[in-house]
């Protein structure tokens, strides 16, 4: 939408709100475009666009009849509807505010892009010392999510373009039932009508934006759990509580599952299949031995000879030259009018609650550009009721760095969410839950608040809702151990958050300072720290605290889930054994060349893929710039043998030195 059509909707909305009605006859004469349109046939048909645009935007417009004359048709906005705006807290809207935070709204788009200047027109002012402490989040951002989420809570079918695993993308036509995160990443699950079958899609492998389609014609299952549908691709009829030896302190998320202490060598892991359980394992096996299933434990030997014997010597690197070079999807995502229109009534509707605010305060809260924020107040500036003339219009100033917005009342109000924006909301929820801590039930609160503004119509889209501690702790309480280790992880977060609101403006403030455990993934042992928590930080499924580390002399992000336990503070500061075998710390310098079969082609995804070339076969090659080393030599074991690496050619020695000592660990009786 051009911006002239902006300036025309913004005309209608604040002719329409200036007064108690208006009828359809002047408002077509004092709008300048209707009453230039080339004829009343096209005022009418710009004139439904306008109404649609205005009612998707959250705006109540009303059409009445007069009950004299029903061929005269009156317009307003009704000012007593309030049903449809959220009712929130300041703490409420502080967790929500953070939420939108998580999106790249610049990648995503639509929903993404609306959603954080709608909550700036509710008129809250965040509370600044819980946004210091709710952490960053960050959400997978596409731009395929908006229409595919219209596309749930419409009841439609959708045409898109789809590279699977196997390489070459391929048309395909779905009617979406769930769209939802799973581990940091979108998938779409629904009805291929080319297949006549339900298929999972992950939406980051989608290369076209999704055109919208017929209506739906498959029944819509009545509940559709998305963790259920990813689970059963790994589901099996060989299944078992696996045996472990493991080293103290490290594989922490197997000894989540299990509920097992940090410091006990053996582990039983709960009931697995057996693809699901040689995942997990192969992804720790530098820390473990698996003990039993004696069946298990010798595929698992089998798997690591194999990978071993296919990092012997040169990698082939033919391939990559004869590859072709595949070329990332450009799936632009344009602003549209009511992206712009959206942040317009935000920005003058939390001007006038507030009276003046200051130019880089409103530009920083909107997330747009200093320059940006200008050009729309110069929008504001020209436009105004058109039924009484230029005395009416808008006046927006910003000389010196202050911003002034008056004679705008009908833009002082609140904007309702759509379905798909609230949905877009909850993934942002979902992004701060792991690390969620004292504000978790603020978080559960504004959730509970959101769903309840959801039309019956919009239930069905999966609210991107992962379990509550609570209920974890409840579906856990049949396991001691497994309750001790839900204890940990709250009272290491809670110490983490008690420091992070404490004043660290001091240099000696009591309790901003933390002395750790941590147990890194690139070395045996554990080291202790003492550091100064700054905040905590979530990408996709991960949590992050940026930290000051005495011990470093520097900044350390550290994963959250690593933190072994608080020490006392007088525990000296120790750094962990370098151990034996190679060294896995820090990033590859240079580049890393993958050869990936389809299984493994999760691989390049998960580690951001510089380049990537498809070969016969499915077969992918992927270039990785300056990969973490301890992270891809972990991937490349989990992917039992679905990925080499090509080069360097350190690195393959690496491969097959930690493939041989895992290996030799379950060959030896």
């Amino acid at each position: 939408m051009a911006s002239k059509s902006v300036e025309r909707l913004l005309n209608v909305i604040m002719t329409i709100g200036s007064r108690r009605r208006i009828d359809r006859a002047k408002l077509f004469a004092v709008i300048p475009d209707y009453a230039r349109a080339t004829s009343e046939q096209a005022a009418e048909r710009m004139f439904e666009r306008d109404k649609a645009a205005i009612l998707e935007l959250g705006l109540p417009l009303v059409t009445d009849r007069d009950v004299l004359d029903e061929n005269t048709v009156y317009y307003r906005i009704d000012a007593a509807e309030s049903g449809a705006v959220l009712d929130l807290s300041t703490q409420e809207y502080t967790v929500l505010l953070a939420a939108s935070r998580a999106w790249d709204d610049a990648a995503a788009g639509g929903a993404a892009r609306r959603v954080r200047s709608k909550l700036l027109s509710l008129g809250h002012d965040a509370d600044p010392d819980l946004l210091r402490r709710t952490p960053r989040g960050a959400v997978e951002s596409l731009p395929v999510l908006s229409p595919l989420l219209e596309a749930v809570t419409s009841a439609r079918s959708v045409r898109f373009t789809y590279r699977g695993t196997q390489g070459a993308p391929a048309e395909r036509f779905v009617e979406p039932w769930v769209v939802g995160v799973h581990d940091g990443h979108w998938y779409v699950h629904g009805w291929d009508r080319d297949r006549s079958a339900p298929r999972l899609f992950r939406a980051s492998r989608i290369e076209s934006f999704p055109v919208e389609g017929p209506p739906a014609a498959e029944p819509r299952p009545e509940r559709t759990e998305l963790a259920t549908v990813l689970d059963a691709l790994q589901d099996s009829d060989d299944r078992a509580r696996a045996v472990l030896e493991a080293a103290p302190f490290k594989a922490l998320a197997l000894r989540d599952r299990a509920g097992a202490p940090l410091e006990t060598t053996r582990i039983t892991l709960p009931d697995l299949p057996r693809p699901a359980a040689r995942r997990l394992l192969l992804a720790n096996i530098r820390w473990l031995e698996l003990v039993e299933p004696a069946a298990w434990r010798a595929e698992v030997a089998e798997v690591l000879a194999n990978i071993a014997a296919a990092h012997e010597g040169e990698g082939d690197t033919s391939g990559i030259a004869t590859g072709a070079v595949r070329t990332a999807p450009r799936i632009r995502t344009t602003p549209t009018g009511n992206d712009t229109l959206s942040r317009l009534i935000s920005e003058a509707s939390y001007v006038m609650s507030r009276g003046e605010v200051d130019l880089a305060e409103l530009s920083s809260a909107l997330g747009i550009s200093e320059k940006q924020l200008i050009t729309d107040l110069q929008v504001l500036f020209v436009c105004g009721d058109m039924g009484t003339g230029w005395e009416d219009f808008i006046e927006a100033e910003w000389e010196h760095g202050v911003v002034r917005v008056r004679n705008a009342e009908p833009l002082r109000r609140a904007l309702r969410l759509s379905a798909v924006e609230i949905t877009a909301l909850l993934a942002g929820l979902a992004a701060l839950e792991p690390s969620a801590g004292d504000t978790e039930g603020i978080v559960a609160s504004a959730r509970a608040k959101l769903l309840a503004g959801v039309t019956e119509q919009a239930r069905s889209v999966e609210p991107v809702e992962p379990p509550t501690r609570a209920e974890l702790a409840e579906a856990a309480s049949v396991d001691e151990m497994a309750s001790r280790t839900a204890d940990r992880a709250e009272s290491i977060l809670a110490a983490v958050q008690q420091a992070i609101q404490a004043d660290d403006c001091a240099e000696e403030a009591v309790g901003s300072r933390l002395t750790i455990r941590y147990s890194s993934v690139d070395r045996p042992g554990t080291s202790v720290r003492r550091i100064r928590p700054l905040r905590i930080e979530t990408d996709g499924s991960r949590s992050y605290l940026l930290a000051d580390c005495e011990l470093a002399g520097a900044q350390r992000r550290f994963r959250l889930d690593r933190i072994v336990e608080i020490l006392p503070d007088d525990t000296p500061q120790a750094r962990p054994d370098a151990g034996e075998g190679p060294s896995l710390g820090g990033r590859l310098d240079g580049e890393v060349w993958l050869r990936l079969d389809p299984p493994g082609q999760w691989v390049a995804e998960s580690f951001g893929a510089a380049e990537m070339r498809d070969g016969d076969g499915g077969v992918l090659y992927a270039r990785l710039d300056r990969p973490v080393r301890a992270a891809l030599v972990d991937a490349v074991l989990e992917s039992s043998g679905a990925v080499e690496v090509l080069s360097p050619a350190d690195l393959r020695n690496t491969i097959v030195t930690v493939a041989q000592v895992a290996g030799a660990r379950h060959t030896q009786q």
